[in-house]
């Protein structure tokens, strides 16, 4: 079942989040999150929801601001992370496809990201969900030293 998250989530957003930075495979960011640092998620400007299996949150996708911008209100940044453990069953498109329909219902237009270049699982499942990618920024930011080059994503809605 795909809901809405609420504050009763945070903890198992937090985890997942948290198993996606110590990867190193889905994000830049090297600090660890708490519940509370996620508080934010559950109040926009996009959706955030989770993938619910039997009471336990098994991966979530959210919008985020693309831009502080008003010519960009309509578009969203997105994440998506899968619990490791639940990785490989289609969850990840199942809350892509499940966040582009509330982000239309909710007025937005565009959902766009980055994906790192090596990250052929997350590239396969945006595309699976209808995302193209656009382009690939060269040496986008570092991780632990290394430069990474990123392809950008993104569906119109």
């Amino acid at each position: 079942m795909i809901r809405p998250a609420v504050a009763a989530d945070l903890p198992a957003l937090a985890r997942i989040y948290n198993a996606g930075i110590l990867g190193r495979n889905a994000t830049f960011e090297t600090r660890l999150r708490t519940p509370d640092d996620l508080r934010d998620w559950l109040t926009g400007p996009g959706p955030c929801l989770v993938l619910d299996e039997g009471g336990t949150v098994m991966g979530f996708a959210r919008g985020s601001q693309y831009s502080s911008r008003a010519c960009y209100a309509g578009i969203l940044d997105h994440g998506v992370y899968v619990a490791r453990e639940a990785q490989g069953r289609g969850y990840g498109a199942t809350l892509l496809l499940a966040l582009a329909d509330a982000a239309r219902q909710a007025g937005f237009h565009k959902l766009t990201s980055r994906v790192f270049v090596r990250n052929a699982a997350s590239r396969a499942v945006h595309r699976k969900a209808g995302f193209r990618e656009v382009g690939v920024h060269l040496r986008h930011a570092q991780l632990g030293g290394e430069w990474l080059d990123v392809v950008t994503v993104e569906i119109s809605l």
